[in-house]
């Protein structure tokens, strides 16, 4: 019994990192609730590569269809799920009065600018050759 309870309360000090999705570029995706994800950086992340996140998880985690419209909720800033680092939430649906208009450079710092899941996935096979070579 002792055994068990001890168990139990060493999972529940796992930090959150043991609970995240992992992207095909390997960025932490943590479900936020009530449709709202958060893609948490990596060094030298750029807009892709939150994009790839973002897509990646909606595609294969959610089974969303490639065609759904995946929207920044929260634009760049400190995350959620890992404090001490940077994130995007998305979402599925818009932000309540966000402007969704598409705009014509890829970005995360406006709440409302949003890819099809596929767009947001192709951003995952921009750095498949620096993969390929550097692992």
């Amino acid at each position: 019994m002792t055994k068990t309870i001890f168990a139990a309360a060493a999972l529940a000090a796992l930090p959150a990192l043991a609970w995240a999705w992992r992207a095909q570029n390997r960025h932490e995706v943590h479900d936020l609730g009530q449709g709202v994800f958060e893609v948490v950086s990596e060094v030298g992340a750029g807009a892709g590569d939150y994009w790839c996140g973002a897509g990646d998880y909606a595609i294969a985690a959610l089974r969303t269809p490639a065609n759904q419209r995946i929207y920044i909720w929260k634009p760049l800033g400190p995350s959620v799920s890992r404090p001490g680092r940077k994130a995007v939430q998305f979402a599925l649906t818009p932000p309540q009065g966000a402007d969704t208009s598409v705009g014509l450079s890829l970005a995360v710092k406006r709440a409302g600018d949003n890819l099809t899941a596929a767009m947001a996935r192709n951003y995952c096979y921009d750095r498949v050759e620096d993969r390929v070579w550097h692992d």
